[in-house]
């Protein structure tokens, strides 16, 4: 028999399956988040809670603790970050947390209905940023709404906040900004990333790095006579690969279980040439490492930036040494202790919605937990939604599992405001 949390729970699924359409139909990639952000002060405003835009205006380099800004030509003006929260002067007393920005829709024409025209398919929400991470605003508008509706006065003397930032996956700036700058912070914070119903404690460093290969060019008809920058450079990726798969046995990572490559080195863009015919003489491969988590940002850097130069002394076809420019995350590893009681109660709040117990995981990539939890020792852990094909084509989030995480999330909010059922 469901409890009368539940039942409120699926009265609203529907009206929070729109506000996440309404989230994704906004292209919030780097630099245009706004679209997305006015929806979500909608939708928090919605089941009651107020609401603040907080200005962001990127600095020349931002704090090294988070990431290197982004290039200034692709943002544009007046963005902002909202700060959502019952009414009340109390102190905040839980923390709800997600990012609004997503990465880009690459080749658009590949997915079946496009990346921004949200459709709903077996059901099934796809689109950019269904998953990663517009998800976890359903779960936790869904379950603000069942709460609004079961418990009326569950905040009354203590607040709980929800917070929409920005820049999660390039730098991490936006939420360090809500804390270093607007003072957003509770005793514990629970973000709302899509980890398939599971507690997500931790995850690996994580750095980008662009790499600059420059040789003399040269004529096609003598390619077989002339060093390609390119290749080259290819070349260089495979070296770092193997590097990093050293660091499998030099620097293992238990709560990495079965992740047969925890530290895996993406080359993810890669700029060169200017005519068919002719070699190129100089290419820059855009790069993201992953490395231990018992290393700092600036270690993590010195050891790559060896790596490449030992590369470079080892191939008598490199003329010049490559050039290494950090150019986003210089996210440190995290984990959470499994005996805190965020995480302890998640888990029992979990217990209680679904009858067994979650898994619970570190993952080879990052999120804006560790900086709650390296920078400020605010206790953070991610619990959301399932879906599939994050950062790929036809992104998407199973609706159901929206429903679910709110069954968790409400329990968990309940245990932790003291009041009311279980």
């Amino acid at each position: 028999m469901e409890l009368p949390l539940d039942d409120a729970i699926a009265r609203h699924a529907e009206t929070v399956f729109a506000f996440l359409e309404d989230l994704v139909a906004a292209d919030s990639v780097l630099g245009r988040e706004q679209g997305a952000m006015e929806a979500f002060e909608r939708g928090a405003q919605s089941v009651g809670l107020t609401t603040r835009r907080m200005p962001f205006v990127p600095g020349p380099l931002e704090d090294a603790r988070a990431g290197i800004a982004p290039s200034p030509e692709k943002i544009t003006a007046d963005r902002f970050q909202v700060f959502a929260t019952s009414p009340g002067d109390g102190p905040l007393h839980l923390l709800l947390n997600g990012h609004l920005d997503v990465v880009p829709a690459q080749n658009p024409e590949l997915w079946t209905n496009g990346p921004f025209n949200p459709t709903r398919r077996e059901g099934r929400l796809y689109g950019r940023g269904a998953l990663d991470m517009k998800s976890g605003f359903a779960v936790g508008l869904l379950a603000l709404h069942a709460l609004r509706d079961v418990e009326t006065d569950l905040f009354r003397g203590r607040r709980i906040g929800f917070v929409a930032v920005i820049e999660e996956e390039c730098t991490g700036n936006g939420v360090l900004r809500t804390l270093s700058e607007n003072g957003i912070a509770a005793p514990e914070v629970v973000v709302l990333e899509p980890t398939d119903l599971g507690l997500l404690l931790g995850g690996v460093g994580v750095l980008w790095v662009d790499i600059k290969v420059i040789t003399s060019a040269g004529h096609a008809n003598v390619a077989g006579q002339s060093v390609n920058a390119v290749d080259l450079g290819l070349r260089l990726v495979e070296g770092l690969r193997a590097w990093s798969a050293s660091l499998r046995q030099s620097d293992p990572e238990p709560e990495l279980g079965s992740n047969t490559d925890p530290y895996a080195v993406n080359l993810g863009k890669v700029d060169a040439g200017d005519w068919t015919s002719s070699s190129p003489a100089t290419a820059t491969f855009g790069i993201r490492l992953g490395y231990p988590r018992g290393w700092s940002a600036d270690l993590a850097e010195a050891r790559v930036r060896a790596a490449v130069r030992d590369l470079f002394k080892r191939d008598p076809d490199f003329r010049i040494e490559p050039v290494v420019t950090l150019t986003g995350f210089r996210a440190e590893g995290y984990l959470i202790d499994r005996k805190t009681p965020l995480v302890q109660d998640l888990m029992a709040a979990h217990v209680a919605a679904h009858g067994e117990p979650p898994h619970s995981y570190m993952s080879g990539s990052t999120t804006d937990a560790r900086i709650y939890l390296n920078n400020f020792g605010i206790p953070a852990v991610c619990y959301g939604a399932t879906g599939a094909n994050m950062h790929g084509i036809d992104e998407y989030v199973e609706l159901d599992s929206i429903v679910q995480a709110a069954r968790t999330l409400t329990r968990f909010i309940i245990m932790r405001f003291g009041q009311g059922r279980s």
